[in-house]
């Protein structure tokens, strides 16, 4: 059997799989706010950070990491688990002075992990993926680069507010002792790697990405990045590596406490987006996933390493080999749960039935559908634009309405995509409003290609679980025909007849209209 263990904000998860069986054994999940209330973050993170800054707790993860492992030996044999692997969410950063690998090798089963590795983080908190508090940092980053542009074609992404080499700039800056005490940066998912195999782990290609500091083409710290960032990092930064590679046996601690085998093996980490993209199934080119949840986000394989010309999307290495992109748009259920609200609806107006009121190009009435700041495009907007008949722009006739929106919201996402270059053959639809058909049928007859929602609650950890089996030796496209099936009777094929083409064309024009606009 094999464990995948996935951090993600608020929980940290772990799912066994049997590879011979072909199913899932067993999981377990430690909720941070109401399992771990002592550590005060009800959200996974603490409260009341100024000016944009979110960080949380490392101590946290810790504790999390002995109470999972602790439940999960309730449910399955933990010596019959041959190998281990792992995600984090991505971004996130922990440092730690040079007593953590001599505090690594000689953990002691009779005490918890929080206790014994503590004293070894030389910044008491993490900053994370929410954080925005470093936007004089990505300027900085950005100017001794020459400009952006060049960060991003390096790194495959402009300088990013939560992106970790900015948040390490802020830390040398803000703290300079601090930094000096600092002997290596992890990110989350390398830090508890590191703790499961007893010694400093590399930081796998596709979290590596996330950091402002890797060369995507080249696959190692760019030295130019890593100078522009905070002085004497280099020497500062894990190896980097595959997912799913081995990093070793695990640690004894886990032996004695929870009854791992000592030959168990520990594999690389990776961050929750290339780990979801494994989980789904998603890892060769043509596999598009579409994550309707707060935000939207589209992501997919890539067979080469080129970026965003617009800097909108970002490109991070696919644990399946290759390239990976992910582009994120604010306003997902954010802007439908608004319009629903402002209308009085109910989900209902969102379905199938409802949206056969209307007609696929809504008449030619369109809509940016934005109630709020979004990020790409980069738009300082606070309501949806709207152009058409005089009730439509009026914001009259409430099922016109919906589907302005919904058309919008994914003929923007198909726009701000083209620069990836890939033919869509499936999309896979995953997320709170992934279950409802008539969002489904609209993703499916914007973009030409039928949808499938897949059995799947936890991507991330699934596919944690699946690089677990990659480390033991297995071929990674197997397990995902094995355990990436949609769900039943979940396929949804476009209307016959349906192009969207001339809406798309449309929607580019009013955006443009509403940029000139604004100057």
């Amino acid at each position: 059997m094999h464990l995948g263990i996935d951090s993600s904000t608020q929980s940290l998860s772990g799912v066994v799989v049997d590879v011979a069986s072909g199913s899932i054994v067993a999981e377990m999940s430690v909720n941070f706010g109401a399992d771990l209330p002592e550590y005060g973050s009800p959200n996974g993170f603490l409260p009341g950070g100024a000016d944009g800054e979110v960080h949380a707790d490392p101590r946290l993860w810790l504790a999390a990491l002995d109470r999972m492992l602790s439940g999960l030996g309730d449910l399955v044999d933990l010596s019959r688990i041959r190998a281990v692997s792992g995600s984090g969410q991505q971004h996130g950063s922990v440092y730690v002075d040079g007593t953590f690998a001599e505090r690594l090798e000689a953990l002691e089963p009779e005490a918890d992990l929080v206790a014994q590795l503590a004293g070894s983080l030389s910044r008491a908190t993490s900053p994370i993926w929410m954080d925005t508090s470093t936007g004089t940092q990505c300027r900085e980053i950005a100017a001794a680069m020459c400009g952006n542009a060049e960060v991003g074609k390096r790194s495959g992404s402009g300088a990013i507010e939560r992106f970790t080499g900015p948040q390490i700039r802020k830390f040398w800056q803000q703290d300079p002792d601090g930094y000096q005490r600092t002997s290596r940066v992890h990110l989350v998912s390398s830090f508890l790697c590191s703790v499961l195999a007893g010694k400093h782990a590399p930081i796998d290609f596709g979290d590596g990405a996330g950091m402002n500091l890797m060369n995507l083409a080249a696959r190692q710290w760019d030295h130019g990045l890593v100078d522009a960032t905070a002085p004497q990092l280099m020497v500062k930064l894990p190896e980097l590596a595959a997912a799913g590679s081995p990093v070793g046996a695990i640690a004894e601690y886990f032996v004695v406490k929870y009854g791992f085998s000592p030959d168990c093996q520990v594999g690389v980490f990776t961050g929750d987006n290339p780990a979801s993209l494994v989980g789904m199934g998603a890892t060769t080119p043509g596999q598009v996933v579409i994550s309707l949840g707060t935000s939207d986000t589209f992501f997919a394989g890539m067979d080469a390493a080129h970026t965003d010309p617009r800097g909108f999307g970002h490109v991070f290495g696919n644990p399946g080999g290759g390239y990976m992109c992910l582009v994120c748009f604010r306003n997902g259920s954010l802007a439908r749960e608004a319009l629903r609200d402002q209308y009085h609806l109910d989900w209902s107006a969102f379905e199938r039935s409802s949206l056969a009121h209307t007609e696929a190009g809504n008449q030619g009435n369109r809509m940016l559908p934005f109630f709020g700041p979004e990020i790409t495009p980069r738009l300082d907007i606070q309501q949806p634009v709207r152009r058409g008949s005089e009730a439509f722009e009026r914001g009259e006739e409430p099922l016109l309405q919906v589907r302005g929106l919904l058309e919008g919201q994914f003929l923007n996402m198909k726009h701000h995509t083209d620069w990836i270059g890939i033919k869509v053959d499936r999309i896979l639809l995953t997320g709170g409003a992934s279950r409802n058909d008539g969002i489904a049928q609209i993703v499916a007859d914007v973009f030409g290609a039928p949808v499938e929602r897949l059995a799947i609650a936890n991507s991330a950890a699934l596919g944690a679980a699946i690089l677990a089996a990659v480390t033991d030796g297995h071929a990674m496209e197997p397990l995902q025909s094995m355990f990436c099936q949609p769900a039943a009777d979940s396929r949804i094929d476009p209307t016959p007849g349906v192009n969207y083409g001339e809406a798309l064309a449309d929607y580019v024009s009013l955006l443009e209209e509403y940029r000139s606009s604004q100057g």
